[in-house]
C-alpha cells in the first residue's frame, strides 16, 4: 500500500472512531443490546440526543470557535500545548451533560456512561500537562473497560465484543501512529487509562 494511501486510510479511522463518539455510542448500544431495549422509543431519543448535544455538537463547535480565535488549522491544533482548553470544554460539556441527566433522574445505568466518558477526559487531561496521551486509544479503552465491566454486573460472556474492541484498538493506535500523531507507548498509556477509568466507574455503580 502507498503512503498516501496509508496516509488517508489513516485519518478516515482516525475520523470515525473520534473521542467524542463514546458517550454517544455506549447509550446506543445499552439501548440496543441490554434489556434497556424495552424503553420506549422516545425516551432514547431524548437521552440520545442530549448525549449528541452535549458530547458532540456543542464540544466541536467551541472547539472550532476556539481554534479559529487563535488562527490555527485543524492540524496545528495537535501539540499537547494547545490540547488543554478542547480538554477543559469538553469535560465542561460532559459535566452538563451528566448534570442534566442526573437531575431530571435519569437510572444510573445509564448515565454512568456519561461518567465514564468525563472520568476518562479529566485524567487524560491531567496526564497530558506532563506527557501527551491518546484520547482516541484512551475512547477505546474506554469501550472494553466497560464491556467488562457490565459483563460482571449482568453475567455474561464478552469474549467476542471484546475481540473486536480489541480489533478496532489496534487499528485505530496503528493509524494514529502512521499519522504520528502518538508514539507506541501513548497508545498503550491511552488505552490503559480509558479501560481502567471505565471499568471502575461502571463497576462502582
Amino acid at each position: 500500500m502507498k503512503e498516501k494511501q496509508q496516509i488517508f486510510l489513516a485519518k478516515a479511522v482516525s475520523l470515525i472512531f473520534a473521542p467524542s463518539y463514546l458517550p454517544l455510542v455506549g447509550l446506543a448500544a445499552l439501548f440496543f443490546f441490554s434489556y434497556l431495549k424495552i424503553m420506549p422509543w422516545q425516551f432514547k431519543f431524548f437521552v440520545l440526543l442530549q448525549a449528541y448535544i452535549f458530547t458532540i455538537l456543542l464540544p466541536s463547535l467551541l472547539i472550532r470557535f476556539y481554534r479559529r480565535a487563535q488562527g490555527w488549522h485543524s492540524h496545528e491544533i495537535g501539540p499537547k500545548e494547545r490540547l488543554m482548553v478542547p480538554y477543559i470544554i469538553t469535560i465542561i460539556c460532559y459535566f452538563t451533560c451528566y448534570y442534566t441527566m442526573n437531575s431530571i433522574h435519569i437510572p444510573h445505568v445509564i448515565s454512568s456512561i456519561l461518567l465514564a466518558a468525563l472520568a476518562i477526559q479529566i485524567v487524560c487531561a491531567i496526564v497530558n500537562v506532563a506527557w501527551k496521551i491518546s484520547a482516541h486509544s484512551a475512547t477505546i479503552g474506554g469501550f472494553a473497560g466497560a464491556l467488562v465491566a457490565y459483563s460482571f454486573k449482568w453475567s455474561f460472556n464478552p469474549i467476542w465484543w471484546l475481540c473486536l474492541i480489541i480489533v478496532v484498538g489496534g487499528l485505530v493506535s496503528s493509524a494514529r501512529m502512521i499519522l504520528r500523531h502518538h508514539t507506541l507507548a501513548q497508545v498503550v498509556g491511552g488505552f490503559g487509562i480509558g479501560f481502567i477509568c471505565a471499568f471502575y466507574t461502571i463497576f462502582r455503580i
